[in-house]
C-alpha cells in the first residue's frame, strides 16, 4: 500500500500520487485522442509528410518538458505554470496563462466528448450522441470529486491500456511492413511513403498547416507538472517521468504515424474513425477493429479525466489569488478542488450542445481553439524558465541541476516555432481560421478580466 501524506505547504492537497501513478500519468498525457483519432484525418489531408509535422512538434515538446522539469525541480506546485508565470513574468501572466489553460481544456474536453460519441456510435449507431457524452462525463466527474488517489488509479489503468495497445500496434505494424502484407487489397511497405503522389502529395504548405493539429495531439504532456504538487518525493520522481515522456513521444507518436503511412496508402484514412481501427478492420481479423475501438475510447476518457483533474487545480490557484470566482477554489473533505471541477464540467456540457448543432465540425473546431491554449501554456513554461535562468545569473536564486539544455537559444527557437504555428492558422481554410480570428476576442476578454481583477486587488490593498 502507498501511504498518503498531507502536504505541509498550506495548499491543503494530499500527497497521494506515488511513483507508479505519476510515471503512467506522464505516459498517458503523451498518448491521447489527437493521435488515436486526429491522425486519420490529417493523414488524409497531408499524406506521409505528416510524419515530419509530428517530429517537429515533438522537438518543441521536448524543450517545453525540459523547461517544465527545471521549474518543477525549483518549486513543485499544483499551480504549475500559473505559479511560475506569476513569479517570474508578472501577476498578469499568471492570470492570462491560467485562463488560457482552462480554455485549452474546456475545448479539449469538447473534442474528447465528440471522440467518445464517434467511437460508441460504431457499436450503438441508434444511441443519441448526447447520452453517451453525459454518461461518460458523469462517471469521470464522480471519480475526480471523490479523491486524487482514485483519479491516479483510474489514470494509471487508462494509461496501461493505451501503452499496451500502442506497443501491440507497433510490433504488429513492423511485422506487416516487413512481410509486405496484404491489407484490404493494398500491399504494406515503405513504398507507400512515396508511391501515391510523393512524400508531400498535397504540397509543403498543407504539411505545415497540420502543425496546429499536431500541437493539439501533444497537449496534456504538461499534466505531470501539475501533478507535482500532489506527488510524494516530487524532486526525485518528476525528472524520471519527464525524461520518459520525451523518448515516448519519439516512439509512440512519430513511430506510429510513420508505420500508419507505410501500412496503407494515405487516401484510405479519414477523419471519421481512428486510423488504427481503419488498419485492423481492413485486415479482416474478426473483432480486432472492435478491440482497437475500445482502446481509443479509453484514450478519450483518459483525456477528459486529466482535463477535469488539471483544470480543478489551476482554477483553484487562480481563485486563491482573487483571479477567478471564489467558488472554483473550494475544496471538499477529500482535499479535492470540487468547485473548479464542476466549473469545467459545465463547459463540457456545452460541448454536448456543440455536438448537437455541428456534429461533423465539432472535433476540428474544438481542437483548433484548444491549440491556442496549448501554445499559450507551452510559451509560458518556456519563457518562465528563461526568466528563472536570468534571475539565477543575477544571483537571486539557485538553478536546479536538472536544466533546460541549450538555454537560452533553445528557448527562443521554441518560442519562434510556437509563433509560426499561430501565424499558419490564419492561412487555413478550415476550423483553424475560426480559432485564429477568435484571438482578438480572447485578448479583449482577458484584458478586461485582468483590469477588473487588478482593480479589486488594489482596492483590497488600499483598504
Amino acid at each position: 500500500m502507498e501511504s498518503t501524506v498531507v502536504a505541509k505547504e498550506g495548499d491543503n492537497y494530499t500527497k497521494a500520487l506515488g511513483n507508479r501513478q505519476v510515471q503512467m500519468i506522464a505516459i498517458g498525457g503523451a498518448i491521447g485522442v489527437g493521435l488515436f483519432l486526429g491522425a486519420g484525418g490529417r493523414l488524409h489531408d497531408a499524406g506521409p509528410s505528416l510524419v515530419l509535422s509530428y517530429a517537429l512538434c515533438g522537438v518543441a515538446a521536448y524543450f517545453v518538458m525540459r523547461a517544465l522539469g527545471e521549474l518543477v525541480l525549483h518549486q513543485p506546485s499544483s499551480g504549475s505554470f500559473v505559479t511560475y508565470a506569476r513569479k517570474f513574468i508578472g501577476p498578469w501572466a499568471g492570470f492570462v496563462s491560467g485562463w488560457m489553460y482552462w480554455l485549452n481544456w474546456a475545448m479539449t474536453g469538447i473534442a474528447e466528448i465528440t471522440a467518445v460519441a464517434i467511437y460508441v456510435h460504431k457499436w450503438l449507431p441508434g444511441l443519441p450522441q448526447w447520452i453517451t457524452a453525459l454518461v461518460a462525463l458523469g462517471v469521470l466527474m464522480a471519480v475526480n470529486l471523490l479523491s486524487v488517489k482514485l483519479f491516479g488509479e483510474l489514470e494509471f489503468w487508462f494509461s496501461v491500456v493505451k501503452v499496451l495497445a500502442i506497443i501491440v500496434f507497433l510490433v504488429t505494424a513492423i511485422g506487416l511492413v516487413l512481410a509486405g502484407a496484404n491489407i484490404g487489397g493494398t500491399t504494406a511497405g515503405v513504398h507507400n511513403l512515396t508511391d501515391h503522389g510523393g512524400f508531400f502529395p498535397a504540397g509543403v504548405g498543407i504539411a505545415l498547416m497540420t502543425l496546429q493539429a499536431v500541437v493539439f495531439a501533444y497537449s496534456a504532456i504538461e499534466v505531470v507538472g501539475i501533478a507535482a504538487g500532489e506527488t510524494k518525493d516530487a524532486r526525485k520522481v518528476l525528472p524520471k517521468a519527464i525524461n520518459g515522456v520525451v523518448w515516448r513521444i519519439g516512439v509512440f507518436y512519430v513511430g506510429s504515424v510513420l508505420l500508419l503511412a507505410m501500412l496503407m496508402p494515405w487516401p484510405f484514412y479519414n477523419g471519421s474513425e481512428s486510423p488504427f481501427v481503419t488498419v485492423f478492420s481492413r485486415l479482416g481479423i474478426g473483432g480486432i477493429g472492435d478491440v482497437m475501438n475500445a482502446v481509443v475510447l479509453t484514450a478519450a476518457l483518459s483525456s477528459c479525466n486529466s482535463g477535469l483533474y488539471s483544470t480543478g487545480r489551476i482554477l483553484r490557484a487562480l481563485a486563491d489569488n482573487g483571479e477567478a470566482p471564489k467558488f472554483v477554489g473550494k475544496m471538499n473533505s477529500h482535499h479535492v478542488p470540487y468547485g473548479g471541477i464542476l466549473f469545467t464540467s459545465v463547459a463540457y456540457v456545452l460541448g454536448v450542445v456543440l455536438n448537437y448543432l455541428v456534429p461533423k465540425e465539432a472535433f476540428d473546431i474544438a481542437t483548433a481553439v484548444a491549440s491556442l491554449g496549448v501554445v499559450a501554456t507551452w510559451a509560458t513554461l518556456v519563457y518562465s524558465q528563461m526568466r528563472m535562468r536570468q534571475a539565477a545569473l543575477r544571483g537571486e536564486l539557485e538553478r536546479p541541476s536538472y536544466r533546460m539544455p541549450g538555454a537560452p537559444y533553445t528557448g527562443w527557437a521554441t518560442l519562434g516555432f510556437l509563433a509560426l504555428v499561430i501565424v499558419l492558422m490564419g492561412f487555413s481554410d478550415g476550423a483553424e481560421k475560426i480559432a485564429f480570428y477568435s484571438i482578438p476576442a480572447i485578448v479583449v476578454v482577458l484584458a478586461i478580466g485582468w483590469r477588473i481583477v487588478s482593480r479589486k486587488q488594489q482596492a483590497r490593498t488600499s483598504a
